[in-house]
């Protein structure tokens, strides 16, 4: 009848291949802030613009493993 959230997030990591890890962070009001403004401009999510700062932050800091994720 209904899926638990479980098995929903099970179904979901199916389709697009990985596993996905949830995580709590706390930013300080000004920049949570920006942040929301930024995903209003791009109409995107704010854990897209969190994910994609931390996918370049990455690449920028160890260029090695660019790809290899």
């Amino acid at each position: 009848m209904f899926k638990s959230k479980e098995k929903k997030a099970k179904d979901y990591s199916k389709i697009i291949g990985k596993t996905q890890v949830r995580a709590t962070i706390s930013f300080p009001p000004d920049v949570y802030e920006a942040l929301e403004r930024i995903a209003a401009e791009k109409k995107v999510s704010l854990a897209w613009v969190v994910r994609d700062a931390a996918d370049n932050y990455i690449e920028d800091k160890w260029p090695l493993l660019k790809g290899k994720r």
